[in-house]
């Protein structure tokens, strides 16, 4: 369930309320309790997913797992050993 901000049009009071996304918008200020309370939008937290399922290769294709899987051979004995950023240097 997500935390709606609020702002009261009256007496300027902002709150926020955690409701379900199927309740109605609050109305009433909680503090003059007068009908001027508008939901304001804002950015939001965003969300994090957490655990196994969530990134994008996932999700690839078969050929393209398999293709992967080809070419990671060929790439390691490509390598020279003489680059400075790579950990695999020949000794």
């Amino acid at each position: 369930m997500p935390t709606y901000e609020y702002e009261c049009g009256a007496c300027g009071h902002a709150f926020e309320k955690y409701q379900s996304m199927t309740e109605k918008a609050v109305r009433k200020c909680p503090k003059c309790g007068k009908n001027k309370v508008n939901r304001i939008i804002s950015g939001g937290a965003g969300v994090l997913f957490k655990g196994s399922g969530f990134y994008q290769t996932d999700y690839r294709s078969k050929s393209y797992k398999e293709a992967a899987k080809k070419d990671k051979p060929a790439t390691a004995s490509a390598c020279s050993g003489d680059c400075s950023s790579c950990d695999s240097k020949k000794k």
